[in-house]
């Protein structure tokens, strides 16, 4: 195990009813306030409605920047920069999903920054303050309601990048399981393929003496994959959605990867498949971190099996350690087909016309993973097995 130091300042407020915290947490920070949403599905279900009446009933000031995109776009940052920096906005909310609050980071960054938001996403200048700000979470999947990573994308460049800094922790953040019940069932699916992957980048990693965190990412796994089928065969059942959102934020809240560092090069290829062809993170990731593990099972292949086994309940006896853990990579398809996610570029109607393209894009910043080092002849074979 590495040397480590955690630090997570945000606090989580969860439950049913807990939206009326608002009314104790939002003055802390000034009435003047940015809410920040997306495609208007908070609208529809009420929560827009409700989260207005407690901002008025304790007097706050309120702007809006509707439309955050699923992919949340450079573009919508810029106007909320604008807006922060023209109305003096003191306090950001966001209500809605991982998007929302990605979005809002860079917003809470970018309106304390004096050059272009995209500086701090691209790492050419560090963020050392931003704006406070509080999320209401309608979405369990990226856990970015309890950590400090945000991803945008530029789409004038079709580029799309994650970043953080320790200033772009929220708040606080806002569970009330009762507002994912109207999350459609494509996106509840999606939600789960992008915790589980968290997970499986936090797993693959070289750090030894990793029992009690491997422990726990096994644990979250197998509560998820439990839960998940009948989830989403009762899409407003309280107890489900309930043990899903809270999967999400301990996904990647950083307690699960205490005193190691995981791979992350699944996600980097994903986001270069959905900056070119703006596909659902979480399909992209079903789709493409089976066949990265089959692509590197041969680095450690014990740690595949131990996942099998664990995770997947393989019986090992009579196999070898690569046997084994292709028979827990292909349980993992089994299992993300069951549920209904996407398995193939061709899904989404992506052949391998723009694979040269989006392995430019994925290697911009040189070779990358922690597990395995991954070069571009590694990432087009990646595309290939999954086209």
């Amino acid at each position: 195990m590495d040397n480590f130091t955690f630090y997570n300042p945000t606090k989580l407020i969860f439950g049913k009813g807990q939206l009326e915290e608002l009314k104790n947490e939002v003055p802390k920070y000034g009435k003047k306030v940015l809410l920040v949403y997306g495609g208007g599905s908070i609208k529809r279900n009420g929560l827009y409605d409700s989260v207005k009446k407690l901002l008025h009933e304790i007097g706050a000031e309120v702007s809006e920047l509707p439309g955050v995109e699923p992919n949340p776009r450079l573009s919508t940052v810029h106007k909320g920069v604008k807006i922060c920096k023209e109305e003096g906005i003191g306090f950001l909310l966001a209500v809605g999903g991982g998007s929302v609050i990605d979005c809002t980071k860079a917003i809470a960054a970018g309106a304390k920054y004096d050059g272009d938001a995209w500086d701090l996403v691209t790492k050419k200048a560090f963020a050392t303050e931003a704006l406070p700000f509080g999320t209401v979470l309608t979405l369990a999947a990226t856990g970015s309601e309890m950590n400090a990573g945000s991803v945008i994308t530029n789409w004038e460049t079709n580029e799309k990048y994650g970043w953080g800094s320790p200033v772009t922790f929220p708040q606080f953040s806002i569970l009330d399981p009762v507002n994912t019940f109207t999350v459609p069932k494509d996106q509840t699916i999606y939600g789960i393929v992008d915790m589980m992957s968290h997970v499986f980048e936090h797993y693959f990693h070289l750090t030894e003496n990793t029992e009690f965190q491997d422990r726990m990412c096994e644990s979250l796994l197998l509560t998820v994959m439990e839960k998940a089928p009948k989830l989403l065969e009762d899409l407003e059942n309280y107890e489900y959605r309930a043990t899903i959102l809270y999967a999400g934020t301990m996904a990647l809240n950083g307690i699960l990867n205490m005193g190691y560092r995981g791979d992350w090069a699944t996600h980097n290829i994903e986001h270069a498949v959905s900056a070119v062809y703006d596909i659902p993170h979480g399909g992209g990731l079903a789709i493409l971190f089976p066949n990265w593990m089959k692509h590197n099972l041969h680095v450690k292949p014990e740690r595949f099996k131990t996942m099998a086994v664990r995770v997947f309940g393989v019986n090992p006896d009579g196999k070898t350690d690569e046997e084994a853990g292709l028979e827990g990579i292909e349980k993992l398809r089994e299992f993300w087909n069951s549920i209904g996610a996407p398995s193939r570029l061709a899904d989404y109607e992506i052949d391998d016309s723009k694979i040269e393209l989006m392995a430019d894009k994925a290697m911009i910043n040189g070779e990358f993973g922690n597990f395995a080092k991954l070069n571009r002849e590694d990432v087009l074979e990646i595309y290939r097995m999954s086209l």
